[in-house]
């Protein structure tokens, strides 16, 4: 049973069109792994087990008749906590948010279940997705299965935490500061981040909100590439009203194998210095595609510094959280800002200047990032991918104390900020560009490395395809001792 419940789900949709086994015995064997093991790791937070139970026996029935809608019928998932799901509370972590029962489903997940997938609860998240922990005083601390006096990532902590343990095959996670590529890497799973708004983020806000952040997206996690690939055909496509006039259609990739791939790759930056121990995975990847790829180049790197892409989407990162400002706190960062040196690029000036930015100089802001966009797309016309670290270290030590620009970590026996690394979120995220994370294996802390396979924008499944020929030529997913 341990073999069964950590297979692919395109594996598992095999056995179920195989009848070698039940929708409803695959469901009951991943509820088997919660009971044993979601008091310790805290993934899964909010279930609905009649209503799953409910779905596995019509699967079965059509399973049984030999119609099943999708390669995934009758597979068991779990959802991020902030995606609606009717009947059952979003809460995003916050207490004041108990009571908000959803009334339908997002759209990813509606699209999920009408493929089929059996889903059974929801996953834990930090207060308003806002922490690489996920902590909140609704659910409590999430851990990662691989130690759990670890961070399994954040947001979509607890969704890569119950893939990793597998209590659920499939999982929908969302991202606009790594909150899908972070968790995928602290916890050895795969995670897609698509580009932006090629997935549908209806029925993924607070009360009252229907307009979509700037940078954000929805997106798919798994224990297998393959399953990114088939899950994002799924979930792909704008809801309504644009839904109506526009379809996605992403563009096939035309590398059949390694040998087809020019791979440009990044180890360590300026901006977010990384720890040698992670270096040192993706360093041997490289070392390894060297005669397996088409060209390969360790200094190839898009035309404009690091230090300009990391305060630009620290910007407009932050820019999008001023919309929740009350106008005491809006005066306040106004204020504060004209305090400010121009030579201040701490986090804390870069945060402080967003929430005070003018809609003029935002314009002036997005006019920027929108050239280097340009230059992305021209640094593509000779790189299918580009490859580097999904954070400057492996999972962190549980640490709650503070606002999270006041907490640490070490790399290479420093201490810093662990604000810092969210430069390799923003590095393709502040761009619109997809970014996969496929694990590499064990850190020499004994703890999972995940390699940022970055490409092109709506070049998704460019990046997808490098990452299932990762996985059949250096292997993929191994579960965490002990589950």
């Amino acid at each position: 049973m341990r073999d069964l419940i950590f297979k692919p789900a395109l594996e598992l949709g095999k056995l179920l069109k195989a009848r070698k086994l039940s929708a409803s015995e695959l469901l009951q064997a991943n509820l088997d792994q919660f009971a044993k093991h979601n008091a310790a790791v805290n993934a899964v937070v909010v279930t609905d087990i009649p209503r799953a139970f409910k779905a596995a026996a019509a699967a079965d029935r059509r399973l049984k008749k030999g119609e099943p809608l999708s390669p995934i019928d009758g597979v068991p998932m779990t959802a991020k906590e902030s995606f609606d799901w009717a009947g059952t509370p979003t809460t995003f972590g916050d207490p004041a948010l108990k009571n908000n029962i959803a009334t339908r489903d997002a759209d990813v997940i509606a699209r999920l279940a009408a493929a089929g997938a059996i889903l059974y609860g929801k996953t834990n998240v930090p207060l308003d997705l806002a922490d690489w922990q996920s902590f909140n005083a609704v659910y409590g601390t999430t851990n990662n299965p691989w130690d759990l006096t670890r961070t399994p990532g954040g947001s979509s902590g607890g969704a890569a935490a119950a893939l990793a343990t597998g209590m659920s095959a499939i999982e929908v996670g969302s991202d606009i500061g790594a909150s899908i590529r972070n968790p995928a890497h602290y916890c050895g799973v795969y995670g897609h981040k698509p580009t932006y708004q090629l997935v549908s983020y209806r029925g993924h806000a607070r009360p009252g909100d229907v307009s979509v952040a700037d940078i954000t997206v929805a997106g798919p996690l798994a224990r297998s590439a393959r399953d990114l690939t088939a899950l994002l055909a799924l979930m792909a496509g704008p809801g309504l009203p644009e839904g109506r006039g526009l379809q996605a259609q992403l563009p096939k990739a035309p590398q059949k194998t390694l040998k087809d791939f020019r791979v440009a790759i990044k180890l360590n930056s300026p901006a977010s210095e990384v720890d040698r121990k992670v270096q040192d995975k993706i360093l041997a990847l490289g070392e390894a595609l060297g005669k397996k790829v088409k060209t390969l180049s360790f200094s190839a790197q898009p035309g404009f510094t690091d230090e300009e892409n990391y305060q630009i989407y620290i910007t407009l990162l932050r820019a999008t959280a001023a919309k929740r400002l009350s106008d005491a706190q809006y005066d306040e960062a106004v204020a504060k800002a004209k305090t400010l040196s121009n030579g201040d690029r701490s986090y804390v000036a870069m945060m402080t200047r967003a929430f005070a930015l003018s809609h003029r100089d935002w314009l002036r802001v997005h006019e920027r990032r929108n050239q280097l966009r340009l230059l992305w797309d021209q640094f593509f016309e000779n790189w299918d991918v580009l490859l580097c670290p999904t954070a400057a270290g492996t999972a962190f030590a549980h640490d709650h104390v503070g606002e999270r620009h006041e907490r640490y970590i070490t790399v290479n026996g420093k201490r810093v900020s662990t604000i810092d690394q969210r430069f390799w979120a923003g590095y393709s995220g502040g761009y619109y560009l997809p970014s996969t994370v496929a694990p590499l294996g064990l850190a020499a802390d004994g703890l999972p490395v995940g390699v940022q396979i970055i490409t092109r924008e709506y070049d998704d499944l460019k990046a997808l395809r490098f990452a299932e020929l990762l996985e059949k030529e250096f292997g993929g997913f191994t579960p965490p001792p002990g589950y």
